[in-house]
């Protein structure tokens, strides 16, 4: 028995030392389990540099909160499904982009009773747009708005007084969907969305006294160079 214990051995080692000699020390890391993947190089492609700061293009997104009078006025940005990628967004072509706009009483908890919490009511709306030019060329206007809140909402019932429409979270919000930005010369590195709501805030919850206040915010998006146009893909009109 063990005679043919060693003989076995033996073989085995006949038949190890030929292997290496035939093929090299990679057939010892096969046998072995020490060939290293991750020593191979890879490449990944970087990503294109942003040629204009821009944190909706760089988070997909973009959210301001504003704290006037104890009130967070809350503007929030997103690329729709038409052209989602913002990074592919080019001078040519058109793009589209969704908003909200809402208010939070920020004396209240969330949880807190609706009664209890100031309201607000947006009045009028106004987003205008100017380009940025790698040569300093002419301002354009690729997008505008300029109307009363409560005509245009996605909500088609929203709750209104004659100050407005309610925008105090939970029970309201204004929302436009599917908005063009309009194409633009192929020097345009960024546009920036310039968004003015003309709201009317509680004094106090119950109150019949409402304060006129004026909330701005700039959105900055960055362009990319590019021949080819932006792709726009065909999506429902309600579609986010």
């Amino acid at each position: 028995m063990t005679r043919t214990r060693s003989s076995v051995v033996g073989v085995v080692g006949s038949l190890l030392a030929l292997l290496l000699v035939t093929t090299g020390c990679s057939a010892l890391d096969g046998l072995t389990g020490s060939d290293d993947p991750s020593s191979t190089p890879t490449t990944t492609p970087s990503a294109s540099e942003t040629p204009y700061d821009s944190q909706f293009t760089r988070d997909g997104t973009f959210q301001s909160h504003i704290d006037v009078d104890g009130m967070d006025f809350v503007y929030t940005l997103y690329p729709t499904k038409s052209t989602p990628r913002t990074n592919e967004w080019y001078p040519k072509g058109n793009k589209y982009f969704s908003f909200t706009f809402q208010a939070y009483d920020l004396d209240r908890r969330l949880r807190d009773k609706f009664a209890t919490k100031r309201k607000v009511y947006l009045d009028h709306i106004t987003v205008t747009s100017e380009t940025k030019t790698t040569d300093g060329g002419r301002v354009q206007h690729p997008y505008r708005l300029d109307a009363v809140a409560k005509n245009i909402t996605f909500d088609p019932e929203p709750v209104t007084t004659r100050y407005g429409m309610i925008i105090t979270s939970p029970k309201g919000a204004f929302e436009l969907r599917n908005q063009r930005i309009k194409p633009t010369s192929p020097d345009t590195r960024g546009i920036d969305l310039l968004f003015t709501a003309t709201v009317w805030i509680q004094d106090s919850a119950g109150s019949t006294r409402f304060t006129k206040k004026v909330i701005r915010q700039k959105v900055p998006i960055a362009i990319f160079q590019s021949d080819k146009p932006t792709q726009a893909q065909s999506i429902p009109v309600d579609a986010n």
